[in-house]
């Protein structure tokens, strides 16, 4: 214990150890709206960082790796009846350690925000997380060895900026499935809130970086040229051993789904309002929102009468959801701070649809909707530029256009104004072009 203590003490652990920390710490807190969803969202985050994070481990594993390069003892150290391993294994232990812990660190920042809105714990995420802060532990021991074994003052920076370019090309390259295996931020893009990672995946990367980390020590701890050529064989094993259990479906590579986390919570009276569990803590926030929206539709025959999170996800393209008339199924969007993005558009946005859930086979008249659904909510249309999320441009023509369709609504008796907006709904429910329901 005094041993590593002394390497704590004067070794670069205690810095690098730091150093990542303070890294992986700014670059959370500078987006919070990016891991604000939830414990997944936050593990997803920190593995993209990775990028940044895997990268200075192996850096920081190489300088110290040229420390007895530096000093001119390696000759001298060498002549001592210790081991190898014996002589080098503190060192191991502190850089490995300390930088590993560090990753836990940056998690634990996060989570310190995440856990009082989260509304659930994904039990991968403790997997997902331990084997990142492994990985990063591996690289360490791979600095090690290749500071050892090239001792030249670049050899460090040099591997910090091979590490970001192998980080990232390894996470987008094709097949996919060597991608899941070679990069530890591969399967970080967030495209659902219940996706997950899957354990195959996990464990793939595992066997990976162990054996990246062992190959580093075996160059670390042997000398001469043939044992140092045959330190490769364990990264050659490790790689055909995680290829083997990786699994090859591009949906469980991409963007695998949590099923507890996409479970539906709902409100215990009507109208009944659900989400998906990983979003449940905005549920009391979005029900009585989704209600205004849906007591405006109710002008209308035949509406819906529950509004559901969206929960299709392309991947599953070939097993879509039954449509059901009754539901309306909407995006619900979390801010940067945990909570209801958007609160304000909820119910435009269910008038908006008019009550039919989407679809681009269909012809649909973006000004007549517009305009149909304007009158139902009392005043007159307005660009969905700034009113509904993403939008961020459209044509000036087509809100005109809607304008004037609205304003011959107006005009009418309220029982022939409505008959026509029922008809602009029945046409889209049919696959029908609206375009002219509204002229006569």
């Amino acid at each position: 214990m005094s041993v590593l203590g002394i390497e704590l003490r004067r070794s670069a652990a205690i810095g690098a150890a730091l150093l990542a920390l303070v890294v992986g710490v700014a670059a959370l807190y500078l987006a919070p709206g990016r891991w604000s969803q939830g414990w997944m969202s936050l593990t997803l985050t920190t593995k993209e960082y990775l990028l940044l994070l895997w990268p200075l481990a192996l850096a920081a594993g190489a300088w110290q790796g040229r420390r007895e390069h530096r000093a001119r003892v390696g000759e001298l150290f060498d002549t001592t009846p210790r081991s190898p391993l014996r002589r080098m294994l503190p060192v191991l232990v502190a850089m490995g350690a300390t930088v590993g812990l560090s990753y836990l660190l940056v998690v634990v920042a996060g989570g310190v925000r995440v856990a009082p809105i989260a509304a659930y714990f994904p039990p991968d995420v403790v997997a997902i997380v331990l084997v990142d802060a492994f990985s990063l532990s591996a690289a360490c021991c791979l600095g090690l060895g290749l500071g050892r074994l090239l001792p030249a003052l670049v050899t460090a920076p040099a591997l910090a900026v091979t590490g970001v370019l192998l980080v990232f090309f390894t996470a987008v390259m094709r097949p996919d499935w060597l991608g899941a295996v070679l990069s530890p931020a591969y399967g970080s893009s967030q495209f659902y809130p219940f996706q997950t990672v899957d354990p195959r995946v996990t464990g793939a990367l595992a066997i990976w970086m162990g054996a990246l980390g062992l190959t580093g020590v075996l160059l670390l701890v042997t000398r001469g040229r043939f044992a140092r050529a045959t330190a490769v064989l364990p990264a050659l094993l490790g790689l055909g051993v995680a290829a083997a259990i990786v699994p090859r479906d591009e949906g469980t590579l991409i963007a695998p789904v949590d099923p507890v986390a996409r479970e539906l919570v709902c409100t215990d009276d009507a109208p009944r309002v659900c989400v998906t569990r990983v979003n449940a803590n905005v549920l009391d926030t979005l029900a009585p929102l989704a209600r205004d929206g849906l007591g405006v539709l109710a002008k209308l025959p035949g509406t819906p009468t529950q509004v559901h999170e969206d929960r299709q996800v392309w991947a599953e393209s070939d097993n879509l959801p039954v449509p059901d008339d009754d539901i309306l199924t909407i995006t619900v969007g979390i801010d940067e701070h945990g909570g209801l993005a958007h609160p304000a558009s909820v119910a435009t946005r269910i008038v908006l649809s008019l009550g039919v859930d989407g679809t681009a086979e269909c012809p649909r008249n973006g000004a007549v909707e517009r305009a149909a659904a304007y009158y139902l909510l009392g005043r007159e249309p307005v660009s969905d530029v700034g009113v509904i999320p993403g939008m961020i441009s459209e044509e000036p023509e087509m809100n005109a256009e809607a304008v004037a369709l609205w304003r011959g609504l107006r005009d009418l008796p309220a029982a022939a104004a409505t008959s026509r907006v029922a008809a602009v709904r029945a046409a889209i429910l049919q696959c029908r072009d609206s375009t002219g329901l509204l002229d006569r």
